[in-house]
């Protein structure tokens, strides 16, 4: 079990990549209150930019490679995880 701090500072990074502003203010004030430092939120906060900026990287990639290639749009047709068919 994780203590309440470093809960914290991971559901402040999660806020950061899933761009949830609302989770990001409730994970700030709650890590303060659990005794994170400013420079420990700072550490989590870039960690999780560097996350997100490489799926989206990643993310931008996949697409490109996606429209340039009539096989791999073929390949791709399957259900979709967000319910689409």
């Amino acid at each position: 079990m994780l203590d309440p701090k470093t809960t914290e500072l991971i559901a402040i990074a999660a806020s950061v990549v899933a761009k949830c502003q609302p989770c990001l203010d409730y994970h700030l004030e709650e890590a303060r209150k659990a005794g994170a430092t400013d420079s420990e939120i700072r550490n989590a906060v870039n960690i999780a930019r560097m996350v997100r900026k490489a799926g989206d990287e990643n993310m931008d990639k996949y697409t490109d490679e996606r429209l340039a290639s009539p096989q791999a749009r073929q390949d791709s047709r399957s259900s979709c995880c967000c319910g689409g068919e």
